[in-house]
């Protein structure tokens, strides 16, 4: 894109062009023409000063698969140069469950990830929660029986000094049932989680919840300042097929677009990288303009998920190419 300062020094388009993709030039508001985005197009976003965070469910395989302890996550994510942590509670399950959730057993799981969180100087962001009921279930018995499942870990956060839980829309496959339950579930939560000081965040995380049209009509009606999404990259598959077939994807971009205006935390999901280090499922680049274009400047989490890359490397993989174009 030609920027107005380049323009004014004399320089020929072509070469204006190659200079602001070396040299990460500013957009300025006062151009006065810019070609239509395309899917083609290769957006550069802006430099931003994002801060990076990492999801816990990068290391689900360590943890589930070689025995790693899940309170070493803070020492983890020191190591590869994070700043903010993503909780997992399903990665505490095996203990958490042996006590049915006790008071005791909740407050071992917060002290504990409190104190590696302070030794390793690491900010506590989310806990993603899962397996806790179906918020979004046209039975309203099970759907308050859920929300109160989910208090617990509003507590957990706020003694951890999160900003948010992330809960899941399941329940319905009807879109007016699934709106109407998710309405009230989300409701109700978040008027628990207000009290705390907590936000109530919804991932699209498959189902109606990755049909941005429909989560944004959901937070439209709920419309309190505590309770919004969390828009990640790759979740946008509505119904699958033989894993990993996708029978029905959602366009992800216009998902992001959507959701943004009402985000709390990002995601970004990767899981197969090109040779030039480009994650081949995602135009991060142009995932990030959208990002910016929301207005929104807190953490970006990043979520390894691939299975051609080790753990570590798909997670260090997906940080560089974060930090490249943000810089």
């Amino acid at each position: 894109m030609i920027r107005k300062n380049l323009i004014r020094f004399g320089i020929l388009a072509g070469v204006a062009v190659a200079l602001c993709m070396n040299y990460s030039c500013k957009q300025t508001k006062k151009e006065e023409s810019a070609p239509t985005e395309t899917a083609e197009e290769v957006v550069e976003p802006e430099t931003q000063d994002f801060k990076i965070s990492l999801a816990q469910w990068s290391i689900h395989k360590m943890i589930r698969e070689d025995g790693v302890d899940p309170y070493t996550f803070a020492e983890k994510a020191k190591a590869w140069g994070f700043e903010g942590l993503e909780y997992v509670s399903g990665l505490y399950y095996p203990e958490l469950e042996k006590a049915n959730f006790s008071a005791e057993a909740m407050k071992n799981f917060v002290d504990k990830s409190l104190a590696e969180s302070k030794k390793h100087g690491l900010e506590n962001l989310i806990i993603m929660v899962d397996g806790q009921g179906d918020l979004a279930t046209p039975d309203e018995a099970a759907r308050n029986a859920a929300v109160e499942s989910h208090h617990k870990w509003v507590d957990a956060a706020a003694a951890l000094g999160c900003h948010s839980i992330r809960v899941n829309l399941n329940g319905s496959s009807d879109p007016e049932e699934w709106t109407a339950a998710s309405v009230d579930g989300l409701t109700k939560l978040s008027t628990y989680a207000k009290e705390k000081n907590i936000n109530v965040i919804v991932e699209n995380h498959g189902g109606l919840s990755s049909n941005g049209a429909m989560m944004a009509k959901v937070f439209e009606k709920v419309n309190m300042e505590n309770c919004g999404t969390l828009p990640d990259f790759g979740n946008f598959c509505i119904t699958w097929g033989k894993w990993p077939e996708c029978l029905d994807a959602y366009d992800r971009y216009k998902g992001m677009k959507e959701l943004m205006p009402y985000a709390k935390a990002v995601s970004a999901k990767s899981h197969d990288f090109d040779e030039e280090g480009n994650e081949i499922h995602s135009d991060y680049s142009r995932m990030l303009q959208i990002v910016k274009d929301a207005g929104y400047s807190g953490y970006i989490g990043v979520e390894y998920e691939g299975s051609e890359l080790s753990e570590e490397e798909g997670i260090l993989a997906t940080k560089n190419l974060l930090l490249k174009l943000m810089k």
